[in-house]
């Protein structure tokens, strides 16, 4: 029978869970997905590990959390311990669908520290730390689209180290994250790394652009500004998918893809509707198109299988619409820079504390185990 989710995974988008847990894992419920709800992979960050290895009614990492504090760990090295085994063991649950997908899909992000957002170097030795530990071929290092992230970027992909860059909220920092994929593939080619074995997706975020653009139009008031709340997170990503496609078109990508590289995919995140006179599908139902990811929290991907609307491509009729959207913006006042700069330092600060609430909670596991 067809459901919303295969009519999405029909129509060329995939479906990544953002989400993950050792009783999700061992429980059976994410291999159960794979089946029932056309789920191809996972995304995790530091608040979803945060969520699931201090939940109280969760037991499955206490033994593994007795056992490190008897050798001695640090809460990081603990953390790092338990978040690998996690994504190794999801990889494993994905390796069928990433063998079927012709090595596209199947994949599961696990982020580099925070804390490294502003550091280049050490996101590298970290990306390079986790690549090696976790020894997948499906894996994707999640780093930060941040200004010290886009050399680290290029030179993860140089080193064959296959990237899900993330936290990305404007095309002008989209433009930039697909030229630290190219030249990082430069790199690769020039050092003999077969390109076809590095894969790459750009998580742009969608619905927390609308929270910050809707809370600046409704401070305006004016009727012009409140009638374009709720539609700058599609128009943002429309115009992504169309800067996509006209990039990866071009002479140099071109050159690339014939070497064998491939598409870094354009990677919808922030899809969960934060605003409820919204529809709870809206940042899926209104972004499909061929050869895109959507990660969505379960709340989400169950809205989608139990009422999604699928109707086909609902991206590439939208780009001149969605240019009016921000003229529109322009003309009542809202400075969109001035948006998506604001998200990315509250996505990096969320993500730091996350981080640190994480360790924080996880030496206190320690401290009572000893």
């Amino acid at each position: 029978m067809s459901t919303p989710t295969s009519q999405l995974h029909d129509a060329g988008v995939s479906i990544w869970l953002d989400d993950l847990s050792r009783t999700r894992i061992n429980s059976g419920n994410l291999a159960e997905l794979i089946e029932s709800r056309n789920v191809t992979g996972v995304t995790t960050n530091p608040t979803i590990f945060a969520n699931a290895i201090t939940d109280k009614n969760d037991t499955s990492y206490d033994a593994q959390v007795a056992e490190l504090a008897a050798s001695g760990a640090t809460a990081e090295e603990a953390v790092f311990a338990a978040t690998t085994q996690d994504v190794g063991a999801a990889l494993d649950i994905f390796r069928p669908v990433w063998e079927a997908s012709g090595h596209v899909d199947g994949r599961v992000s696990i982020e580099v520290s925070p804390d490294l957002a502003h550091d280049t170097d050490g996101t590298v030795a970290q990306a390079k730390e986790l690549w090696a530990k976790i020894d997948r071929p499906n894996l994707l290092v999640k780093i930060p689209a941040t200004k010290a992230g886009l050399p680290a970027i290029a030179q993860a992909i140089g080193a064959g180290i296959s990237v899900n860059v993330t936290l990305i909220f404007s095309l002008e920092r989209y433009a930039e994250v697909i030229d630290a994929y190219l030249t990082g593939l430069e790199t690769a080619k020039a050092a003999g790394i077969d390109l076809s074995t590095i894969e790459s997706v750009a998580s742009f975020f969608v619905s927390r652009v609308d929270t910050e653009t809707d809370k600046r139009l409704a401070a305006i008031g004016t009727d012009e500004a409140l009638a374009l709340k709720s539609k700058a997170g599609l128009a943002n990503a429309r115009l992504a998918y169309e800067l996509f496609e006209k990039t990866f078109a071009d002479d140099r990508a071109k050159a690339l893809l014939d070497a064998g590289a491939n598409l870094q995919r354009p990677l919808w995140a922030s899809t969960g509707v934060k605003d409820p006179a919204l529809p709870d599908t809206l940042y899926v139902t209104e972004l499909v198109a061929k050869g895109v990811v959507n990660t969505m929290p379960e709340k989400t991907l169950e809205a989608t299988f139990d009422h999604g609307v699928i109707g086909g491509d609902t991206i590439t009729a939208g780009y001149e619409e969605a240019r009016e959207v921000f003229t529109g913006l322009e003309k009542v006042g809202v400075d969109f820079a001035d948006v998506t700069q604001v998200l990315e330092d509250e996505g990096v600060a969320k993500f730091i504390d996350s981080w640190h609430d994480l360790l924080a909670q996880v030496a206190e596991g320690l401290k009572a185990q000893r």
